[in-house]
C-alpha cells in the first residue's frame, strides 16, 4: 500500500515543509528560548496535532467543504486570521514571546493550546493537506482513507519532532541573546510580524 520509493519521496517533501519558517515553529523556538525544553516539545506536539487535525478532517470530507462552500470557507477564515492577527499584535505589545529575564511562567497546558489553535485554525494547512497528501495516495493499492491517515500521521509526526528539536535546540540562544539584548526585542518583533503576516495571508486568500 505504501511503495519504498513514493514514501521516500513523500518523507523528503514533508521535511522541507517542517524547516519552512512559519508561525508554528517560531512558536516552538521561542517557547525553548523562553522556557526551555520541556515547553518546546508541549508546542511541538501541540502543532503536529492540530496537522492531524487538519488530516482526519480532510480525510472526512471537511476540508473539500470548506474548500467548496463559500460561507464555510469565509468563516473559518475569518477566525483563523483573527487568532494570528491577535497573537501578532499581542507578541508586538508586550514583547515576551522570546525572554531570558525571569517571567511568568506560562502553564503547560496554554502552551499546549496556543499551539494547536495557531494550527487548527489557520484554513491553509487544512487546503494544504487536501492539496498535497492525495498526490502520493493511488487508490490500487488499497483504501484511500487508510493511505490519508498514515500519511498525514507521518507528516503530524515529523512535524511534532521537527519543531520540538528546533525549540529543544533553541534553548542555547539564552547565551547569545543574554549578550546582545537588542537581538532579543528584535526577534519578538520579527515573531510578532510574523504572525500578523501570516494572519493577512489568510484573511486575503481566495476559495479556489
Amino acid at each position: 500500500m505504501f511503495p519504498i520509493e513514493v514514501f521516500l519521496a513523500y518523507t523528503s517533501a514533508c521535511i522541507l515543509l517542517v524547516l519552512s519558517p512559519g508561525p508554528d515553529n517560531i512558536l516552538a523556538i521561542a517557547r525553548g528560548v523562553s522556557q526551555g525544553k520541556l515547553a518546546a516539545c508541549v508546542s511541538g506536539t501541540a502543532s503536529g496535532i492540530g496537522i492531524l487535525f487538519h488530516v482526519v478532517a480532510a480525510t472526512a470530507g471537511l476540508t473539500l467543504l470548506i474548500q467548496t462552500s463559500a460561507t464555510a470557507f469565509y468563516v473559518i477564515k475569518f477566525i483563523g486570521a483573527s487568532y494570528l492577527i491577535w497573537l501578532g499584535i499581542k507578541v508586538l505589545r508586550n514583547r515576551d514571546l522570546i525572554s531570558i529575564e525571569s517571567v511568568e511562567k506560562k502553564p503547560l497546558h496554554t502552551i499546549f493550546m496556543t499551539g494547536f489553535l495557531s494550527a487548527a485554525l489557520n484554513p491553509k494547512p487544512g487546503l494544504f493537506v487536501l492539496a498535497f497528501i492525495p498526490q502520493f495516495v493511488n487508490p490500487e493499492l488499497g483504501s484511500v482513507s487508510i493511505q490519508m491517515i498514515v500519511y498525514g500521521f507521518w507528516f503530524a509526526l515529523m512535524t511534532t519532532v521537527g519543531f520540538s528539536l528546533m525549540g529543544i535546540f533553541s534553548h542555547h540562544l539564552k547565551y547569545v541573546l543574554q549578550a546582545k539584548p537588542r537581538l532579543q526585542n528584535g526577534l519578538n518583533i520579527s515573531a510578532g510580524v510574523t504572525f500578523v503576516t501570516a494572519g493577512l495571508a489568510v484573511a486575503f486568500m481566495k476559495q479556489k
